[in-house]
């Protein structure tokens, strides 16, 4: 995946803490730091949308249509 550049603005208490990090050997410098931020907060808010969107579903409905054909099929299904 391609990067992009861009410049950001933070107040400084943070500064300090990435600074803080990056001695650390936590991460190799700010750039990681934010990137890994900005992509775990992304993946929360994905996961967060996805999880509203599931909330919407009927489980009753749900299981009626995995279930669905499911009778008829058992019995093409080989003994173990």
């Amino acid at each position: 995946m391609g990067k992009g550049k861009i410049a950001i603005t933070l107040d400084k208490e943070f500064v300090g803490e990435l600074d803080r990090l990056v001695n650390e050997h936590v991460f190799q410098n700010r750039s990681q730091a934010i990137q890994e931020a900005v992509s775990e907060k992304l993946l929360r808010m994905k996961h967060g949308r996805l999880t509203k969107e599931c909330a919407k579903l009927d489980p009753v409905f749900e299981k009626a249509l995995a279930e669905e054909g499911l009778v008829e099929d058992m019995s093409q299904w080989p003994q173990y």
